[in-house]
C-alpha cells in the first residue's frame, strides 16, 4: 500500500509520474479523436460524391482521407508534451520537429486539392482529350509549385536566410537554364502543345518521315505508335519546329488511284468506264465519288485516274473502302467486257 502512494513521488526525466500518465492519457486521446473523426468523414466520402453536394463539402471529405498518420500521431504526442516540463533544447526540436510535419501534410492536402480540382473540370468534358492533355502538364507545375514553397517556408523557419539562397538559385538558375536549355526548350514546347492544342491523345500525325497516333504527350516528348507496332519518341522542340499533318482533324480522307485498259479497247468502252467507276463507288456506304477520267496515255495502256472520299477520317476506314471499290470495278469490268492492261511489248518485224 505503502509503494502504491509513492507512485505519484516518482520523477522520471524531471516530471513526476502523474504528469506523464496524464500526458500520455492526453495523447491517446487526441490521437483517438483525429482518427474517429477521419474515419468518420472518410466513410461518408463515396456518398458525398455520389450526391449532388457542394464542391466544397467533398473537398473536404477527400482532404480527411488524405490525412496521414505520419502527421496525426507526433501532432498528439505534440499536444501531450505540453503537460510536462521539457528541457530548452528537446522543446526546440519537438517543435521544428512538428513544423516540418505540418508543412509536409500541408503540401500534401496543397497538391491533393488541385488534383481534385483538376478532376472536377476534367470530368465536366470527359472526352476531350486536349484537355486532358493540358490538366496533366498543369497538374505538374503546380504540384512542383507547390512543392517548391514548401521546402522555402520549411527552409525559412529553420533559420536559413532565404532570400541569398534565392539570389544564388537566381544566378546559379541561369547557368543551368545554359546547360539544360534544350531539355527546357521540350518543357516549354509541352506547355505551348497543352496551350494551343495542335494535336491531342489518339489523333494520328505524320511528323517528317514519322507517323503514328499519339499515345503521350510528356514534359520532354511526344510518343507516337506506328502502324508497324514500335513507340516513336520526338522532342516536343522538334515537333513545333516540324510541318505536322494532323489526320486525326479531317473530316473526310481522299483516295486517288489509277486503272489502265489496253489501247485496243474499243471507244464506246472508253467511254463508259468513268459511269462504271461512279456506280462501283456509289454501292460503298458513307463515300463520296469526286472524279473518273482518261487522264494519260501510258506505255502500254490507257491511264485512267479516280478519286474519291471516305467519309470516315481513320486510314483503315479509307483502305477498307478502297479494297471494295477496287473489288466492284474488277467485277463491273468482267460483266462489260473490259480488260485491264498489263506490261506488253510489240515486236514489228519487216521482211524485204
Amino acid at each position: 500500500m505503502q509503494n502504491l502512494l509513492r507512485l505519484p513521488q516518482i520523477v522520471i526525466a524531471g516530471n513526476p509520474l502523474a504528469d506523464w500518465i496524464v500526458a500520455v492519457a492526453v495523447a491517446l486521446a487526441v490521437l483517438l479523436a483525429l482518427l474517429v473523426c477521419r474515419r468518420f468523414v472518410v466513410a461518408r466520402h463515396a456518398r458525398y460524391l455520389d450526391t449532388r453536394r457542394s464542391t466544397a463539402v467533398r473537398l473536404l471529405a477527400h482532404l480527411a482521407g488524405e490525412t496521414r498518420q505520419f502527421f496525426m500521431i507526433p501532432f498528439a504526442v505534440y499536444v501531450g508534451g505540453h503537460w510536462l516540463t521539457l528541457s530548452r533544447g528537446v522543446d526546440r526540436a519537438s517543435s521544428y520537429v512538428m513544423l516540418l510535419l505540418v508543412l509536409a501534410q500541408a503540401g500534401i492536402w496543397a497538391s491533393r486539392t488541385l488534383g481534385f480540382l483538376l478532376a472536377e473540370r476534367e470530368a465536366r468534358e470527359p472526352g476531350d482529350a486536349g484537355l486532358k492533355t493540358s490538366l496533366a502538364i498543369i497538374a505538374f507545375g503546380g504540384r512542383l509549385l507547390v512543392w517548391s514553397i514548401v521546402v522555402l517556408v520549411a527552409l525559412d523557419n529553420l533559420g536559413v536566410n532565404i532570400t541569398a539562397l534565392l539570389a544564388g538559385l537566381g544566378v546559379g538558375g541561369v547557368a543551368v537554364a545554359l546547360a539544360l536549355q534544350s531539355v527546357l526548350g521540350d518543357l516549354f514546347a509541352s506547355l505551348s502543345i497543352a496551350l494551343d492544342k495542335p494535336f491531342v491523345l489518339g489523333d494520328s500525325l505524320e511528323i517528317g518521315d514519322y507517323s503514328g497516333v499519339v499515345e503521350r504527350i510528356g514534359i520532354k516528348s511526344l510518343r507516337l505508335r506506328s502502324a508497324s507496332g514500335e513507340q516513336i519518341i520526338l522532342a516536343n522542340a522538334d515537333v513545333l519546329r516540324s510541318r505536322v499533318r494532323n489526320f486525326g482533324r479531317a473530316t473526310e480522307r481522299r483516295a486517288i488511284f489509277s486503272v489502265g485498259v489496253p489501247y485496243e479497247t474499243p471507244v464506246e468502252k472508253l467511254a463508259l468506264i468513268p459511269r462504271l467507276v461512279e456506280q462501283s463507288v456509289a454501292s460503298e456506304a458513307r463515300v463520296r465519288f469526286e472524279r473518273c477520267h482518261l487522264c494519260r496515255f501510258g506505255d502500254f495502256a490507257l491511264v485512267y485516274e479516280i478519286s474519291f472520299y471516305s467519309l470516315a477520317p481513320t486510314l483503315q476506314d479509307l483502305l477498307d473502302r478502297q479494297h471494295s471499290i477496287s473489288l466492284a470495278i474488277i467485277g463491273a469490268f468482267q460483266r462489260n467486257g473490259i480488260e485491264f492492261a498489263y506490261p506488253t511489248h510489240r515486236v514489228v518485224t519487216a521482211t524485204t
